[in-house]
C-alpha cells in the first residue's frame, strides 16, 4: 500500500480488548477480545470470519460505536473515538455507519418505508425528502410495491433488503453487516450478497461479519478471528477505490448542525406514540381509564363542592353573614342609654363599607281578622327588609319607600300568618287586618323561611312600613328598637363595625352609649366551610391524579421492557439519548392528553346528569383546566423515570433484548 495522508486508514484499532463482568458486578470476568490490531481503509470490502463465540460480533459492535472497548484505542479518520460523548457517537452511527443485522431488527409497528426513513429522522431530513429517498431506495432494491407493508408481511429476504435500504438511508458510507445471510435461504442469501458486492463496487466500505467461509470468500479481504484474536488477514483486496475515499466525512459536526426542528421531532414522536397506543389498545384503554376516572372525579367533585359551597353561602346569606346589629345602651362608665337619631342613621349610611341601614321596631301585638285574633310579632321596618334578609315575596309585592313616607297602612304577612288568618283564602291580597287599633291592607305574602337560631318564627310575623308603624302602632317609640346594617360583603364586616363605632363616638361626644353586634360566628362558619371543602377536594384531586400517574408509570415501564430491542434499533440508527427520552415522554404525554380530554368530557357529562337530577353543580373553567393540566403534568412526572431508563439503555444490550 502506498503511504501518505491519502492512505491514512478510515478505521484503526490498536490493542483493542473487551471483557465483561469482574469488579463489582459479581460476575466472573470474561475476556472476549485479546488485543485486536486492525486497519480498514475507505472503499474496502472486508469479511471477518469466525466460529460462534470467537468475538466477531463484539468486534462489530465496537467498530459500529455500539460498544466501547475495555482497553486499547479506536481511531476513526484519525480521531480517537474515546474522546467522543454519547451524542457524537450517535452522530457517527447515524452519518457514517449503516447496520445490517442477521435478525433484520426492523420495528414491527412501522411500515417498510418508515423503517427505512428512521435514520433520516434523526439526521433532520424533512419528511417529504426522506419519504422520497426511502421510496427510491426500496424501489432500487425491488420493493417498490411493498412500501406500506409491515415486517410481518414481508419474507426474510425482503426484510433484509429493507434493512439494507435503511443502512443506505443516510449515505451508508460504511455498511456493517452481521451475518446478513444467516437467516435466509440460499437464493435470498445470494441476492443479499450480490447487493453488498454492488455497494462495494459503488465505493461503500463493507464490513461483513460471518461464520460462513463461502460467504466470506466473496469479500476482497478476509480476516479470520478465533478466541478473540486475529489469526489471519488475507490482505488480498485491492486498494480503496477513489469513490470510496471520497466518501470520508468530517466529524463531529458543529453544535446544532443538521438538527431536526423540535416541532418536527415532536410530531414524529407523537405519530410513533399514537401508533403504539393503537397497537396495544387494551393496555392503553386500561391506562386511560385511571386517568379518565382521576380527571372526571376531580372535575365532578369540584363542581359539586362549588355548588354546595354556593348553596351554603346563599343559605347563610339569608341569615346575614354580612349583617350587623346596632342599638342604644347605657355606657360602661354609667349614665343613661343613648338615642339613635335619624341623623345618626344618615351618617352611617354615608360610610363606604355600608350597603343598607334598616331601623326596626317590633313587639307582639294583637292582630285580628274577622273572628280570628292572635298575638303576633309586628315587624316595622323600611322597604329594604327583603333585600337585607335576602327574602322573597311569593304573592303580591312589598311596600315602597314612598308608601313608607306617606304613612300608608299596608302590611305584608308571613307564610304561617297567611295560613292562620286566611286558611281558606289562597289569595289574601286586598283584605284588611286590624293591627292594634288600626286597619292595614294586605299587599303581599312572604315566602316560607323558618326560624333563625331559635328566635321567633319569621313566618309567623307581619311586616309594616317603619314610619307608618311608629305613627299607627308604636306611637310611644322615640327611636328604633335596633338597627340592622348590611355591610358591602362578609369580608369587610369588621372594618364596617369599626367605621360605625368611630362615626357614632364622634356624634355622641365620645360616649359609647350604643352597642354593635355582628355575625362573626357565621362568617367563621362560612370560612371554615370553604376551607374544609377546599382541603377535601384537594385531597381527592391529589389521590386521583397520583393513582392515574402511577398507572402511567407502570405502563411506561412495561413498554420500555417490551420495546427494549426497538430502543436498540433506534440507537443503532443514530438516535441520541434525548431522542429516546423525548419519544417515551411524548408517549406518556399523549396518554395523559387523551385521558385528560376524555376525563374532561366524562366529567361534564356526569355533571350534566347531576344537574338534571337536581344536584347543585357549578362548573369552573379554572378547575377544569387545572385538573387537565395536573393530569398532563402528573403523566410527565411519572413518565420521566421510565423514559430516562429507556434513554440510558446500553445499545448492545438493548439490541440483544426481547
Amino acid at each position: 500500500m502506498v503511504s501518505g495522508a491519502a492512505d491514512a486508514p478510515l478505521i484503526a484499532l490498536r490493542g483493542i480488548r473487551r471483557h465483561y463482568g469482574g469488579g463489582d458486578s459479581g460476575q466472573p470476568a470474561v475476556t472476549v477480545l485479546h488485543g485486536i490490531d486492525l486497519e480498514i481503509r475507505a472503499g474496502e470490502f472486508v469479511a471477518v470470519v469466525g466460529s460462534s463465540g470467537s468475538g466477531k460480533s463484539t468486534l462489530m459492535n465496537i467498530l459500529g460505536c455500539l460498544d466501547r472497548p475495555s482497553a486499547g484505542s479506536y481511531h476513526f479518520q484519525g480521531q480517537d473515538v474515546a474522546t467522543l460523548d454519547a451524542d457524537a457517537l450517535a452522530w457517527l452511527r447515524r452519518e457514517a455507519f449503516g447496520f445490517v443485522f442477521q435478525g433484520y431488527h426492523l420495528i414491527a409497528s412501522e411500515s417498510a418505508s418508515e423503517n427505512v426513513e428512521m435514520p433520516a429522522i434523526y439526521a433532520g431530513l424533512p419528511k417529504l425528502q426522506r419519504a422520497q429517498r426511502a421510496r427510491a431506495l426500496l424501489s432500487r432494491l425491488g420493493l417498490g410495491e411493498r412500501l406500506g407493508n409491515r415486517p410481518n408481511q414481508l419474507s426474510g429476504g425482503q426484510q433484509q433488503r429493507v434493512s439494507i435500504a435503511r443502512a443506505l438511508m443516510n449515505g451508508g458510507r460504511i455498511i456493517l453487516a452481521d451475518e446478513p445471510t444467516g437467516a435466509l435461504d440460499s437464493r435470498s442469501g445470494a441476492e443479499v450478497m450480490a447487493l453488498l458486492r454492488e455497494l462495494a463496487d459503488a465505493g461503500h466500505t463493507i464490513i461483513l461479519i460471518t461464520h460462513d467461509r463461502g460467504v466470506a470468500a466473496q469479500a476482497r479481504r478476509v480476516i479470520e478471528i478465533s478466541d478473540g484474536r486475529i489469526v489471519s488477514d488475507s490482505q488480498h483486496g485491492e486498494q480503496a477505490s477513489t469513490a470510496g475515499s471520497a466518501m470520508a466525512l468530517a466529524l463531529p459536526p458543529a453544535a446544532g448542525e443538521g438538527a431536526t426542528p423540535w416541532l418536527a421531532e415532536l410530531a414524529e414522536a407523537a405519530r410513533s406514540a399514537w401508533r403504539g397506543m393503537r397497537m396495544n389498545r387494551v393496555r392503553t384503554c386500561l391506562t386511560l381509564l385511571g386517568i379518565v376516572i382521576g380527571v372526571a372525579s376531580v372535575i365532578v367533585m369540584l363542581a359539586i363542592g362549588e355548588g354546595a359551597r354556593r348553596k351554603v353561602v346563599e343559605q347563610m346569606g339569608t341569615m346575614g353573614t354580612a349583617i350587623l346589629y346596632m342599638g342604644s345602651k347605657p355606657p360602661s362608665t354609667g349614665g343613661p342609654a343613648g338615642q339613635l337619631t335619624e341623623e345618626d342613621l344618615a351618617a352611617v349610611r354615608e360610610l363606604p363599607e355600608i350597603r343598607r341601614v334598616m331601623p326596626v321596631i317590633g313587639d307582639p301585638v294583637t292582630v285580628r281578622y274577622g273572628k280570628a285574633d292572635k298575638q303576633i310579632y309586628v315587624f316595622a321596618a323600611s322597604e329594604e327588609m327583603p333585600l337585607v334578609h335576602h327574602w322573597k315575596v311569593t304573592q303580591g309585592r312589598y311596600y315602597t319607600e314612598a308608601e313608607d313616607r306617606d304613612l300608608a297602612p299596608l302590611v305584608v304577612i308571613g307564610h304561617k300568618a297567611h295560613q292562620h288568618f286566611f286558611p281558606d283564602t289562597p289569595n289574601p291580597l286586598g283584605r284588611q287586618l286590624i293591627i292594634g287599633s288600626s286597619a292595614f291592607e294586605v299587599i303581599g305574602v312572604m315566602s316560607e323561611r323558618g326560624a333563625d337560631s331559635g328566635a321567633q318564627d319569621y313566618d309567623d310575623m307581619v311586616f309594616i312600613p317603619y314610619r307608618s308603624g311608629r305613627a299607627r302602632v308604636y306611637q310611644a317609640q322615640t327611636q328604633p328598637d335596633y338597627v340592622v346594617l348590611e355591610a358591602m360583603s362578609s369580608d369587610v364586616v369588621h372594618e364596617a363595625e369599626e367605621a360605625i363605632r368611630k362615626v357614632l363616638l364622634a356624634r355622641h361626644g365620645g360616649r359609647e352609649d350604643f352597642g354593635i353586634g355582628n355575625a362573626a360566628a357565621r362568617i367563621q362558619a362560612e370560612a371554615a366551610t370553604r376551607q374544609s371543602m377546599a382541603v377535601m377536594l384537594g385531597l381527592i384531586a391529589a389521590v386521583s391524579l397520583v393513582v392515574g400517574g402511577i398507572g402511567v408509570m407502570n405502563v411506561m415501564l412495561m413498554t420500555v421492557r417490551e420495546r427494549t430491542r426497538e430502543i436498540g434499533i433506534r440507537m443503532a440508527t443514530g438516535a441520541r439519548q434525548r431522542d429516546i427520552l423525548r419519544q417515551f415522554l411524548t408517549e406518556a404525554s399523549l396518554v395523559t392528553l387523551v385521558g385528560g380530554s376524555v376525563g374532561l368530557a366524562a366529567g361534564l357529562l356526569v355533571g350534566a346528569v347531576l344537574i338534571i337530577s337536581g344536584v347543585p353543580v357549578v362548573f369552573s373553567v379554572r378547575a377544569m383546566l387545572g385538573a387537565f393540566a395536573c393530569a398532563v403534568v402528573t403523566g410527565l412526572v411519572f413518565g420521566y423515570m421510565p423514559a430516562r431508563t429507556a434513554a440510558r439503555l446500553d445499545p448492545v444490550r438493548a439490541l440483544a433484548g426481547e
